[in-house]
């Protein structure tokens, strides 16, 4: 039986949200500012197995983003326990981490170090991202420079390369071209396949999320509606957002 990677119990998310940036700021020395509260994410629980492909649905606000950030420590449980296992590898932001003033080779590296990847390994997988990216001589340019369609290619390139394992998806595979964002579906699909990765995979196309994943989750309101297999999660969501 595979390993549990990613589990939540009983997680909720409460944010706070203040009339402006003044309030917002004085908040940090007194808890007598007022707020209006905000659960994004209402007493969830889940896992997913090592090499399980599992899409996530839900209408904008479900609390889906919310999941995301708090698996990749970005955010953090207002309640419950979250545990996560391995490097992860998130398609989100897919220019976040760069410098501006580095060249995008420069910015690999960058992006490595910050996935816990030593110099050594990073030199190791250098070529092919470069070749993945297909940016030619801009690679040794400062990103500054580059396109936002180049800066997403880089980028999507750098972390489908960093031996994730665990590939967090959210809407990236509509990155570039026709034919690019063929090689990057191709991608994801040769390492959830052939190198065993654990694949959450964000998305409202139900028709990409089903060549990729096994298993869905629909949310709805912060709270999780439906876990089970992936045909049904689609016509649980494409159900949901038909109502009013």
């Amino acid at each position: 039986m595979e390993k549990t990677v990613i589990e939540f119990k009983d997680v909720s998310k409460i944010y706070k949200l203040y009339k402006n940036d003044k309030q917002r700021l004085l908040s940090v020395f007194s808890k007598r500012v007022p707020c209006k509260k905000k659960k994004a994410v209402d007493h969830v629980s889940f896992e997913i197995k090592k090499g399980e492909s599992v899409a996530i649905f839900g209408k904008n606000g479900a609390g889906k983003s919310t999941v995301l950030k708090m698996i990749t420590g970005v955010a953090f449980p207002t309640e419950g326990d979250i545990k996560v296992e391995g490097r992860v590898s998130a398609l989100l932001e897919l220019t976040s981490g760069f410098d501006p003033e580095f060249t995008g080779r420069e910015n690999i590296y960058l992006k490595g170090q910050l996935s816990g990847l030593k110099d050594s390994e990073i030199k190791e997988l250098e070529d092919d991202i470069v070749e993945f990216a297909e940016i030619g001589e801009y690679i040794d340019q400062p990103v500054r420079t580059y396109s936002s369609g180049m800066k997403a290619r880089l980028g999507f390139a750098v972390n489908v390369n960093i031996r994730p394992e665990i590939l967090i998806v959210d809407e990236a595979l509509s990155v570039g071209d026709v034919a690019f964002k063929d090689k990057c579906i191709k991608k994801v699909n040769d390492i959830i396949y052939n190198q065993g990765v654990t694949l959450l995979f964000v998305t409202h196309a139900t028709g990409t999320a089903q060549q990729f994943c096994k298993r869905g989750i629909v949310m709805k309101n912060g709270k999780i509606i439906y876990d089970n297999k992936i045909e049904d999660a689609v016509e649980v969501y494409n159900k949901s957002i038909k109502k009013k």
